[in-house]
């Protein structure tokens, strides 16, 4: 029989010990997030919903984004055991220099739309993370803002050739000249993809107030505050702008960028370029055999062409054909550090990541892109602390398997 007693107070003084109030609202929010879905959930509350649609959203019917991202969920690893791996290092080198992690923030346009902090709060939470930060073509700092966020960290920026060649030569010579260190020559936008929640939403640049915009700010009157006592968006690439996204990049993008194209932006530029975009083999060892410094394969976040091919299924294979030596990088799909664990083992150089940092910045500004990247770096050096793996350059593709929910069919051509 079980012996009772009545409770001493000291002993449940030792039991129930009561947690302190947070009383800083942004940091009790970011306290209780665990996981980049945590952040996306907080962001969708703090956000309007117009704002919000165009970070989340796809092209058309959302299926490339899907897909990339159950292609990372649809891993099996295969870890080592009686192999300790009590600390690991995650650090690589990258395009000639180093980040303390395997990856980096991605290009993002039109930030400060998402968060007045915008770029200023992912350079400097990239700067102090050791990581590469990616400034956009279409981003709402400039370079030198940029430069100034993150002035001992690297830099790197993302170049869309335009219409008018001489914006796009005079924004690599500008970032040249502050110290970026790699561009990224953008190639998967000719047009504007179909984004189709931004044009249910009416969403525009500048945002422009109805009846629906009014409704959904109600409960959200800090960011209105915000984007109203803040500096006014400015884009260094548009003489213009009033219009859907859409519409202000077929405004400005040209759909003959060409090999010719490419040559002259590499008389422009000093540093390391890197062809952002690409979606077949055949490109890849065409592009590294012309001699760029390496490709990023992307289907551009599934913004693009919708039923793209998935990055992540298409690095091994490119891996194979261009040659392991080759910096060959991964974007689009990336929510967890174990995805991006995943694209280490199967040969990726680096990684980038572009919506989960967006959640950040949208649920916190800077304090909230921070803790994207804590939760990133967790997830990665748990992840290789249970395969038993203790630098990034002990993974290799024996760690992981693909597993696959779609199987070409055979082609009437092959």
């Amino acid at each position: 029989m079980v012996q009772r007693q009545f409770p001493k107070p000291v002993e449940l003084l030792e039991l129930m010990q009561f947690k302190k109030p947070e009383l800083n609202g942004t940091k009790r929010r970011l306290d209780a997030a665990f996981t980049i879905a945590d952040l996306r959930t907080i962001a969708k509350r703090r956000t309007p919903k117009a704002a919000f649609d165009y970070t989340d959203g796809a092209a058309e019917g959302e299926t490339s984004l899907a897909r990339a991202r159950q292609a990372f969920e649809d891993v099996e690893f295969h870890p080592d055991v009686l192999r300790p791996a009590e600390n690991v290092d995650t650090s690589v080198e990258i395009l000639g220099g180093p980040s303390a992690l395997p990856f980096g923030i991605a290009p993002t346009g039109f930030t400060r739309l998402m968060q007045t902090e915008g770029e200023v709060a992912g350079a400097g939470a990239a700067g102090a993370a050791g990581i590469p930060f990616t400034l956009s073509t279409l981003g709402t700092t400039s370079i030198e803002g940029v430069k100034a966020a993150n002035p001992h960290g690297r830099n790197w920026f993302q170049l869309y050739v335009m219409r008018e060649r001489e914006i796009s030569y005079g924004l690599a010579k500008r970032a040249a000249e502050a110290g970026f260190d790699t561009l990224q020559f953008t190639v998967d936008t000719p047009v504007a993809g179909a984004r189709l929640r931004d044009k249910r939403n009416g969403f525009s640049i500048p945002p422009q107030l109805t009846l629906g915009t009014i409704v959904n700010a109600i409960p959200r009157p800090w960011w209105w505050i915000d984007f109203l006592t803040t500096p006014k968006l400015e884009f260094a690439s548009l003489s213009a702008t009033g219009g859907t996204v859409g519409d202000l990049l077929n405004a400005a993008m040209d759909p003959t960028i060409s090999y010719e194209d490419l040559e002259i932006i590499r008389g422009i530029w000093p540093g390391k370029i890197v062809v952002k975009g690409v979606q077949n083999v055949a490109d890849a060892k065409r592009l590294i055999d012309h001699g760029v410094d390496g490709i990023i394969l992307s289907n551009h976040g599934g913004r693009q062409l919708d039923r793209a091919p998935i990055p992540f299924h298409l690095l091994p294979t490119v891996v194979r054909e261009v040659g392991k030596d080759a910096t060959i990088m991964v974007d689009t799909g990336i929510m967890n550090g174990a995805d991006i664990v995943s694209a280490m083992a199967l040969g990726a150089k680096f990684t980038l990541i572009g919506r989960a940092y967006l959640y950040g910045l949208m649920a916190g500004g800077r304090a909230g892109v921070d803790k994207t990247i804590e939760i990133l770096r967790s997830e990665i050096e748990r992840t290789m602390k249970l395969l038993g793996v203790a630098s990034i350059a002990e993974l290799e593709p024996r760690h992981v398997t693909q597993l696959t929910r779609l199987a070409p069919m055979p082609r009437s051509d092959a």
